[in-house]
């Protein structure tokens, strides 16, 4: 089986490695262009990129897909990628964390199938591992789903559940879902092959969305309930990084846990080895990593070192 690969950050490149490990066929992969990244903001592949070009896959990386886009540029980068799918050989499209849509004139030439990072229909669009964690669901997975023009509504073909612990970060999350998405989809593949690839249309009930996160979202407002906080620490670590303000600098927090405590919103009532505890609307929190701007990621003890705290709030 011949699969053209559509996707673009680590999500997609840990299924692209799958597939290809596998021994499928990929003709042709279409990932973003490059975008400038890290503190020198120098142009970077995606992680898509690097794998493909690392095995020797051919690389399209155009701007849209649309050929009805306003801007000329992206309409005839769209036109270009549509002739090159319509003169290759292949049998299906995967798509994973692509970033771009798909329009009806890509998804009519061969079978397009998704790997999305929850159990459809809830958690539909751009960030359902986060929104998991920051709304506190108890489970999460993979769905591989028929890709259709609407968001995220396309036949489910195959879905697996994974517990949602409370140790778990977007990152740690991530990580095992990219790894189930992948073995997923390398058995879609398997069952497409031998024609026993059925698929259900998604429930009517149960569909919520997942709207991208907005750096605005990083910052922790202190009046909110301790466990509300804590979700979120643990939804925005690795990005954007919560964040609490203090004597007008801006502390990233990327671990923390629950504990007793009463006080003013902000107000710190412990700062010491054991980590740094400060009040919330109900509950308290113990910030135990935190990062001062400039500065390394740190336990709580070795960051005190450096940021002592004594008579300051967080705001």
């Amino acid at each position: 089986m011949k699969v053209v690969f559509a996707g673009t950050p680590e999500f997609a490149a840990v299924a692209l490695r799958a597939l290809h490990e596998a021994g499928f066929e990929i003709p042709l992969v279409l990932t973003q262009p490059d975008r400038p990244a890290g503190r020198g903001m120098q142009l970077q592949a995606s992680a898509v990129k690097q794998y493909a070009l690392a095995h020797g896959m051919e690389v399209a990386q155009p701007l849209s897909l649309r050929m009805d886009a306003k801007d000329p540029q992206r309409a005839e980068e769209a036109r270009a990628a549509h002739e090159r799918l319509l003169g290759l050989d292949y049998d299906v499209m995967v798509v994973a964390a692509y970033g771009l849509i798909l329009p009806r004139s890509t998804l009519d030439i061969k079978p397009c199938i998704n790997i999305h990072g929850s159990l459809l229909p809830r958690w539909r669009g751009a960030a359902p591992i986060h929104r998991a964690i920051e709304t506190g669901d108890v489970e999460t997975g993979v769905t591989i789903m028929g890709m259709e023009e609407g968001l995220d509504t396309g036949p489910m073909m195959l879905m697996e559940r994974v517990a949602i612990h409370d140790t778990d970060t977007t990152g740690s999350l991530h990580d095992k879902l990219a790894a189930l998405g992948g073995r997923m989809i390398v058995a879609a593949l398997r069952k497409m092959e031998q024609g026993q690839l059925d698929s259900v249309p998604q429930p009517e009930e149960g569909v919520t969305y997942a709207a991208k996160i907005a750096k605005e979202e990083a910052k922790l407002d202190f009046s909110l309930p301790a466990e509300v906080l804590w979700r979120r620490v643990r939804a925005f670590n690795p990005f954007p990084g919560a964040q609490g303000l203090v004597d007008g600098v801006t502390v990233k927090l990327w671990n923390a846990e629950l504990v007793a405590g009463q006080g003013a919103p902000g107000q710190l009532l412990a700062a010491d080895a054991g980590g740094i505890v400060v009040a919330c609307g109900e509950g308290a929190l113990r910030l135990l990593e935190l990062q001062k701007p400039g500065g390394k990621r740190l336990p709580a003890a070795e960051f005190l070192k450096s940021f002592p705290l004594s008579g300051k709030t967080f705001s």
